[in-house]
C-alpha cells in the first residue's frame, strides 16, 4: 500500500505538476514530503493524487495539485517569511507553506473546517501554523511577506495590498467564473505594487468576498 501511494505521488508530480511548469526544487521537495492523502476527507483518499478539486463540505474544495504547486512556486516563500492564508480548508496548503516559511497565519470562516485543519496540522506536528476562525475575505490584521487567497474574489480588496510588507507577494484568483485570472501582486516599496497575470483558472469564490459595483437598470 505504501509503495502504491508513493508511486501515485511520484506520478502526480511528474505528470501533473512538472508539466505545468513547476520546476522549483524546493517546491517539489515539499510536495514529496507532506502527505496529501492524509489531508483529504475520510473515504476520499483515492482522490488525493487526481487532477481534480476535492470537496471538503461547506462549499469548500481542495485545489487541484497543480494549482497548489503553481501558487507555491509563484509566492517564492523564504525561510524568514510570515505568511497569511485566507481559507484553511483541510490544512494541506498551510502545511506546504509551513515547510518553507517561518510562520503561517491561516484563517478559516467555517468552524468545522478550522477544527479539522487544526487536527490535521497537529497530527503532523506542525507547530508554526496558527489556525484562526474568522472572516478574512476582505482583509485581515497584520502585515505579511506573502498572502494567498484559496478562494476566488470578483475584485481584490485593497486591504490585502496594504497588508503586504515591502517585497511581499500576494497570490489571488480574481474575476467572475468562468473567466478568472490567477494574479501575483508584488509590493516593490510602500504604496507601489506590480501586478502580473499568471494564467487562467476557475475556482470557488471566498464566502463574503467583496463584490464589484454592478449596473442596475
Amino acid at each position: 500500500m505504501i509503495g502504491n501511494l508513493e508511486l501515485a505521488r511520484a506520478n502526480m508530480i511528474e505528470q501533473q505538476i512538472r508539466t505545468w511548469d513547476v520546476l522549483d526544487q524546493r517546491v517539489l521537495a515539499v510536495l514529496k514530503k507532506v502527505r496529501r492523502e492524509q489531508f483529504v476527507p475520510a473515504g476520499r483518499q483515492a482522490m488525493a493524487f487526481m487532477d481534480i478539486e476535492i470537496p471538503l463540505g461547506h462549499g469548500a474544495f481542495m485545489w487541484q495539485p497543480k494549482l497548489e504547486a503553481r501558487a507555491l512556486q509563484a509566492l517564492k516563500i523564504k525561510g524568514g517569511d510570515q505568511v497569511l492564508e485566507v481559507g484553511t480548508g483541510s490544512g494541506y496548503f498551510a502545511a506546504l507553506l509551513s515547510r518553507l516559511a517561518a510562520g503561517v497565519t491561516s484563517v478559516e470562516i467555517e468552524p468545522e473546517l478550522r477544527a479539522l485543519a487544526a487536527k490535521n496540522l497537529e497530527a503532523h506536528r506542525i507547530d508554526n501554523v496558527t489556525v484562526e476562525e474568522g472572516d478574512a475575505a476582505q482583509g485581515w490584521s497584520g502585515t505579511y511577506d506573502a498572502i494567498v487567497l484559496t478562494g476566488s474574489v470578483p475584485v481584490l480588496p485593497d486591504a490585502f495590498r496594504i497588508s503586504l510588507k515591502p517585497g511581499g507577494r500576494l497570490f489571488a484568483i480574481v474575476g467572475d467564473g468562468p473567466a478568472m485570472q490567477a494574479k501575483l501582486v508584488t509590493c516593490e516599496r510602500p504604496g507601489v505594487f506590480v501586478n502580473s497575470c499568471l494564467f487562467e483558472i476557475s475556482v470557488m469564490p471566498l464566502r463574503n468576498a467583496l463584490q464589484p459595483e454592478r449596473f442596475k437598470f
